[in-house]
């Protein structure tokens, strides 16, 4: 089994408060692994620490390994480099105050890319990978805050592709959207992970079912059971993930 990322005896603290407790999880390349659990269980700092975003909160200490095709991103990784091979794709859409073309081509920029030929094929590319470029090809050059919200939610996912990353971290990533936007999302999550290897966290059980190949289930700084999306959703081994699965609290 070929690991993307594998995550070693990981512990997170906020200062005294102690968010992960020694949780290993190894993450295959070029599928879509669900985080579950319910409020404050750990499963957004698990993510935020996959690409070391945690480090951005003042008081946070990391202890543990997190190997990205073998190398420790804790150990003289640079985290901008780190950054563009694993993305970010937040719970609310938040385009920047630009037009859509600036939006996508931001990253590219700022990684070097000048030519205006090689930008608007970048742009072109990321929009058609994330299902948003015959929607939105007439107003590349509007402002991105006036698309609806699953557009700017699918323009996010696109600015993250635009730098050709390698894994892509979703944090609920349709919360916030209605369910054709959501539905739109998943289909678009599918058809990403023959390119990409994507993590999202979600709360919606029946997401994590339909769009992903393996789960983990997170509760209180731990991760109670592994395995694959088919076998947590119907023969989970741990009561307390029949129990999180099937409604009882959460």
């Amino acid at each position: 089994m070929e690991y993307k990322l594998d995550v070693q005896d990981l512990s997170v603290y906020y200062g005294t408060l102690q968010a992960l407790q020694k949780v290993s999880l190894g993450i295959e390349k070029n599928k879509v692994t669900a985080l579950i659990g319910p409020s404050g269980c750990g499963k957004s700092t698990f993510l935020r620490a996959l690409n070391r975003m945690n480090d951005m909160i003042e008081g946070t200490v990391t202890k543990g390994t997190v190997l990205y095709d073998g190398r420790d991103i804790y150990n003289g990784y640079d985290e901008i480099e780190l950054r563009k091979r694993i993305g970010m794709v937040f719970q609310k859409p938040n385009p920047f105050p630009m037009t859509v073309f600036d939006n996508v081509a931001y990253g590219p920029r700022i990684h070097g890319v000048r030519r205006k030929h090689h930008l608007d094929e970048i742009v072109e590319k990321s929009l058609r990978a994330a299902a948003l470029w015959d929607e939105i090809k007439d107003r590349l050059h509007k402002p991105a805050l006036g698309i609806s919200g699953g557009q700017q939610q699918r323009l996010c996912i696109a600015r993250v592709l635009a730098v050709e990353p390698d894994v892509v971290l979703m944090d609920e990533p349709t919360s916030a959207l209605d369910p054709v936007s959501t539905a739109r999302i998943e289909d678009l999550i599918y058809e990403l992970k023959s390119r990409y290897t994507i993590v999202i966290v979600t709360h919606n059980m029946q997401q994590a079912g339909r769009i992903s190949d393996s789960t983990a289930f997170f509760l209180s700084g731990v991760i109670e059971e592994t395995g694959s999306t088919q076998q947590i959703f119907f023969k989970p081994t741990n009561p307390r993930t029949e129990a999180y699965i099937s409604g009882k609290f959460g």
